[in-house]
């Protein structure tokens, strides 16, 4: 039986993302529920998130951030040999998304399928789409996270409306042909399934999101850290190696929290932490990949630094690896 040629990994070229024009502040939000800049900032460290119309899809986000990430890249949408949409929020089971994001692209009749794992999704879809190329199955795979969250929402609630948003982000990832090139290390995955409804849509009754804050800030607080070093460790890396810490943006409190445990741990002070959520909140798969976008583009991030991606949440599941900045 003939294999595919493997190659020596792969590496991300390109990166895009998008987010949807109308901004809604705190301000906003204390016209709706009971809750006041002061205390969303105490809580979860948000300003500001954007929500999507209702004319706007989540495939439609997806092509977007796509179209971005293959233009940062220089590289045309009919050489894709699969297409991986990150997403836990597309309003039916069935179609995926990544089919219509294929087509939407231009690369009509590629491998296009979804990937759920919630928070952790980008992290997840991008293990899988480095695995493919090594193995040699796939030469240049767009992996996209994309969520359009406030669909699910209870904007009475204020437990979860002060935090979901939508939007989304993209990489393309393609071949490192010789060791020294590279550029996604080996990923750190797993899941805690007896926490499983600490986060989730109650589709039975509300079809609104659920979320147990406490329980999962304690989780994410304590067993994200060890997901993160175990990454750096199979990356033949250690802590002090790693210039950029982006995690899924899900609250700043837990954001901090994991930057602290890795510092004790040999993380240099200097190292550059991803705070996406004050402007985005928290967009679930996207919130990796658009946090990377924003940095590099605001100059926080430069090609070559090494980065740590950490995401985690419903399922609860959880992933993380070492990549390079294109």
């Amino acid at each position: 039986m003939r294999l595919a040629t493997p190659v020596a990994g792969a590496r991300i070229l390109g990166l895009g993302s998008v987010q949807p024009e109308q901004v809604v502040t705190n301000a906003d939000l204390e016209k709706r529920v009971e809750t006041d800049d002061a205390w969303i900032r105490s809580r979860v460290g948000i300003a500001e998130r954007r929500i999507a119309d209702a004319e706007t899809s989540l495939p439609d986000m997806a092509i977007e951030s796509g179209k971005a990430a293959l233009k940062d890249a220089g590289f045309d949408p009919a050489g894709l040999d699969a297409v991986i949409v990150a997403t836990c929020t597309m309003p039916n089971p069935i179609p995926n998304a990544a089919a219509q994001v294929a087509t939407g692209l231009g690369a009509n009749g590629v491998a296009a399928f979804d990937v759920n794992a919630a928070c952790a999704g980008f992290c997840y879809a991008l293990g899988v789409a480095s695995d493919m190329i090594r193995a040699g199955s796939a030469q240049h795979v767009l992996v996209i996270g994309a969520e359009k969250l406030s669909d699910w929402v209870d904007w009475d609630d204020r437990s979860t409306c002060i935090i979901f948003a939508d939007a989304a982000g993209a990489a393309l990832v393609g071949p490192a042909d010789a060791d020294d090139q590279v550029g996604i290390g080996p990923v750190s995955w797993g899941s805690a399934g007896d926490l499983a409804s600490t986060i989730r849509i109650l589709g039975e009754s509300t079809n609104k999101l659920h979320q147990e804050g406490q329980s999962v800030f304690r989780w994410a607080t304590t067993a994200i850290a060890p997901v993160a070093l175990d990454a750096v460790e199979r990356a033949g890396l250690t802590p002090a190696d790693i210039d950029v810490l982006i995690p899924h943006q899900a609250n700043l409190r837990i954001v901090e929290a994991i930057a602290k445990k890795l510092r004790r741990h040999g993380a240099r002070e200097d190292m550059v932490v991803a705070d996406d959520i004050v402007y985005s909140g928290n967009t679930s798969s996207a919130s990796i990949p658009m946090a990377l976008d924003h940095m590099r583009a605001a100059g926080r991030v430069r090609s070559g630094d090494v980065l740590l991606l950490v995401g985690f949440g419903a399922g609860l599941s959880y992933a993380g690896q070492v990549v390079v900045c294109p």
